[in-house]
């Protein structure tokens, strides 16, 4: 059923267009002058289409258009007037008008034009929720995580995203809390307006209100220009606040009457400035703990804190790591060239062990470090930094001095044996695989071939099982 008002001051013509359009299965709402059509279109959330007079008391119809288009911008106006003709019509069809029709009209043509209309809005309508579904779909997927803590953070982000309402995302250092705020600006309804975003911990105290609210030129030392701060820079938009706990007292107090008023003052000015921002604000503290112990306003944190979102750190999730290892995998073989496809199960197991203490930030650089480093098709164990890989044990090799003799040594003749033995005893461990018996001896491919080169071991030793070098 198809809400449709009818704004007419005409009485037999609103009850007229009511009966027709209620039988042919209509929910009909009408006006009986311009002043109150606006009014109407004003209390009502939803329309799909408005039918309107041109001439008649209170509001001329192409007020009554023009309002309409604001309000109701997906709902398709068709004019009707008595003294049509085609100036009048070319005009509310520039002004944004679907159709007209000038009286008297018959109720066929009147059908006709409805069932257009309200066609029309059919395939905005649906053109408008692929559109914001897609968008969605690739949003959402720049958030990995299949853990149920974290489908519970995303679901927040969907249902908060579209509202005015102020978030404060909670979390560790490198859990991913700018990834949030832009996915909560990116699937509201600011998202055509600027993102921006600020780290509250790294400008200078005496910077703090002129980044902020801006400044006039000659307001301070330094002061060369006018400048806009940043709540004009984000006006429309979202402005984030990251790591909001490290404000010092001073700047709370302005911030907090910056969100309560919407008007910001800047530094030298006298007049203030309407600004219409969504903040999202971030912090890896306790900002309860900040708030008892007197270092955060109380009411600067129910301000921020209207819906909060809290990140789990990594190691709470490490069913998470994979996914997001892949993810990176993927987005550094392509930025960097290469063609990395795989991760050896072993490497796998080493990262889910890893308790992570910088979160997803420290996975991504181990990631990109790997891509960056290994020559193959997929990352190994020893594409993993140091600290991640298990500790080899020492090796005890038979017949080699374990003390200097009093005659001293051929050092490198020791060194050359002792190198030989183990690499020999490497290949027979793995059949003469060189790729696996270097690892087994914790160094790269390239520096087994060389070695095995200087050794005169590479004719006797076996193939180079699928090196790629």
């Amino acid at each position: 059923m198809s809400r449709i008002l009818v704004i007419d001051d005409e009485l037999s013509m609103r009850e007229m267009l009511e009966i027709f359009l209620t039988q042919d299965g209509h929910e009909v709402l009408t006006a009986s002058d311009g002043a109150k059509g606006i009014a109407r279109l004003t209390e009502e959330d939803e329309l799909d289409l408005i039918i309107t007079d041109l001439r008649m008391p209170g509001a001329h119809g192409m007020v009554v258009l023009e309002r309409a288009r604001e309000l109701h911008p997906n709902a398709p106006v068709v004019v009707m007037t008595a003294f049509a003709s085609h100036q009048t019509a070319t005009e509310a069809m520039k002004m944004g008008a679907y159709d007209y029709f000038s009286k008297p009209f018959s109720l066929d043509d009147i059908k006709a034009t409805v069932d257009r209309a309200l066609e029309r809005r059919r395939l905005v309508v649906e053109s408008k929720r692929l559109r914001d579904t897609l968008h969605e779909q690739g949003v959402m997927r720049s958030l990995i995580g299949s853990s149920r803590a974290m489908q519970q953070v995303f679901d927040l982000v969907r249902r908060v995203a579209r509202t005015r309402t102020n978030v404060l995302i909670l979390g560790e250092s490198g859990t991913g809390k700018e990834l949030i705020a832009r996915a909560l600006h990116e699937q509201s309804e600011r998202r055509a307006a600027p993102f921006v975003v600020i780290n509250c911990g790294a400008v200078p105290e005496n910077l703090l209100e002129s980044e902020f609210f801006g400044h006039k030129r000659g307001s301070f030392t330094g002061a060369n220009a006018d400048k806009d701060g940043l709540f004009k820079a984000a006006n429309g938009g979202t402005l984030f606040l990251d790591e909001v706990g490290e404000l010092p007292l001073s700047m709370q107090v302005k911030l907090l009457r910056v969100l309560q008023e919407r008007r910001v003052k800047p530094v030298g000015d006298v007049r203030e400035l309407p600004v219409d921002v969504r903040v999202i604000a971030a912090t890896n503290r306790n900002l309860e703990n900040e708030v008892r112990a007197g270092r955060f306003r109380e009411d600067l944190y129910y301000r921020l804190n209207v819906i909060s979102v809290e990140l789990p750190p990594l190691r709470e999730r490490p069913g998470d790591i994979a996914l997001l290892a892949f993810h990176f995998l993927r987005r550094f073989s392509e930025e960097l060239g290469k063609n990395l496809t795989d991760i050896e199960p072993d490497a796998l197991q080493l990262l889910a062990r890893h308790p992570f203490p910088g979160n997803v930030r420290e996975l991504e650089n181990v990631l990109e470090r790997a891509v960056a480093l290994e020559d193959g098709d997929r990352i190994t164990v020893w594409s993993l930094p140091p600290q991640l890989r298990p500790r080899p044990q020492p090796a005890s090799v038979e017949g080699a001095p374990l003390t200097l003799p009093d005659a001293g040594v051929d050092l490198d003749a020791v060194v050359e044996d002792l190198e030989r033995r183990l690499i020999t005893q490497a290949l027979q461990r793995t059949g003469g695989l060189k790729k696996e018996a270097a690892r087994l001896l914790g160094i790269s491919f390239r520096s087994f071939r060389y070695r095995l080169q200087k050794l005169h071991l590479a004719a006797d030793e076996g193939p180079d099982d699928g090196a790629d070098e």
